[in-house]
């Protein structure tokens, strides 16, 4: 989220490949989680951070293409999505940055967001977009993202390699063609350990992560924060 890309490039799987339709499954059943986990209601507004300009999948934009109230959602990203509006009436769109959102504190009932973390730079800057999530909320952040001990890295579908040294792991996406991957600006994986100490950092108190498990392994964190009526909560 550092510059204007399209989210498209963070991805090699073809649309019909097997990685893409296991993305869409996992994706189908963090949305359930999501519903379970929050119990939205039809009168609660939801922020979505990291909104996609990319088509490529019927799941890229998977919480506007599914969650049924599509005019409680605010949708944001610094690609142009804005083409959310007319696929979704209702839908409100905003280009913006998801570590600077241009919403006042406990504007939403809810933040959420799906692998948007691991491309936003450094751990600093991952608890400053918790920070904001944290923010704009009133009731409540849910954030998912890769887990980096998967045994396949989701992006380049490659094996194991993401599990070298940091240095060696993007030296050889570099050497693979995978530039801007090989950049901690635009991939930056995550752990369950990383997770917490980034929303430690950003200050939410009584975050837990779950496991989305494929295969056996977890394959995606989900982190979940409630606030409580001292926080702010109305």
């Amino acid at each position: 989220m550092h510059a204007v890309r399209i989210s498209s490039q963070y991805s090699v799987a073809a649309p019909n490949s097997l990685a893409a339709r296991l993305a869409g499954y996992q994706r189908r059943r963090m949305f359930l989680r999501f519903l379970a986990l929050t119990e939205t209601g039809p009168t609660d507004t939801i922020i979505d951070v990291g909104a996609t300009g990319d088509r490529s999948y019927d799941h890229s934009n998977y919480l506007e293409a599914w969650y049924p109230h599509k005019q409680r959602i605010t949708a944001v990203g610094i690609d142009d999505a804005s083409f959310l509006e007319q696929a979704y009436p209702g839908l409100t769109f905003r280009r913006a940055d998801g570590r600077a959102l241009p919403y006042a504190d406990r504007s939403f009932d809810f933040a959420h967001s799906s692998a948007v973390i691991e491309h936003v730079g450094s751990r600093a800057e991952q608890s400053a977009l918790l920070a904001e999530l944290w923010r704009v909320c009133r009731k409540g952040v849910f954030l998912t993202t890769p887990n980096r001990w998967f045994p396949i890295e989701f992006h380049t579908v490659l094996p194991l390699v993401h599990w070298l040294p940091q240095r060696l792991f993007r030296a050889i996406l570099r050497a693979l063609g995978h530039d801007l991957l090989g950049e901690e600006a635009h991939l930056n994986l995550m752990s369950r350990r990383d997770l917490l100490a980034a929303a430690k950092g950003a200050g939410i108190p009584g975050a837990h992560v779950e496991s989305a498990r494929l295969g056996g392994w977890t394959s995606n964190l989900l982190l979940i924060a409630r606030k409580t009526a001292s926080a702010g909560l109305s």
